[in-house]
């Protein structure tokens, strides 16, 4: 039999583990996680849509749903998560320009969209509420 040969003692490719998370990271994972969970919001404004066209007792019935406590925080999350991908491609369309590379100003683009997505979800939820009467 030939003799087993013992791994190349070559460096192993950095991974999570070794990286110390930083602010941008992080950014970018929630990019990417706010894309995925805007196709599920998709599907939920597609489904209200359909129930919109199918008559008014499914209407009702979905409309029931997104008014409990439970549709809220979703259509909550679903607008945070809009603002916030939003935001972050704003970010990246600053980067596609050149600019913005430098540690502080990457750091403050990451802090103002943090900031940003949080307080225009409050506004956008405030103006909603207002709108129809309930504030």
């Amino acid at each position: 039999m030939a003799d087993a040969k013992s791994p190349a003692g070559r460096p192993l490719s950095p991974h999570l583990q070794i990286y110390r998370p930083m602010l941008t990271m992080m950014m970018s994972i929630f990019h990417r996680l706010t894309g995925a969970a805007l196709y599920f919001g998709t599907v939920l404004l597609a489904w209200w849509l359909i129930a919109a066209a199918s008559g008014p007792a499914y209407f009702d019935w979905v409309n029931a749903f997104f008014s409990s406590i439970v549709g809220r925080l979703v259509l909550f999350g679903y607008t945070w998560a809009l603002i916030h991908h939003m935001l972050g491609g704003v970010r990246h369309l600053i980067w596609d320009t050149g600019r913005g590379f430098e540690l502080p100003t990457l750091e403050l683009l990451a802090r103002m969209t943090i900031i940003g997505s949080v307080s225009l979800t409050a506004v956008v939820w405030v103006l909603g509420y207002l709108a129809m009467g309930a504030l």
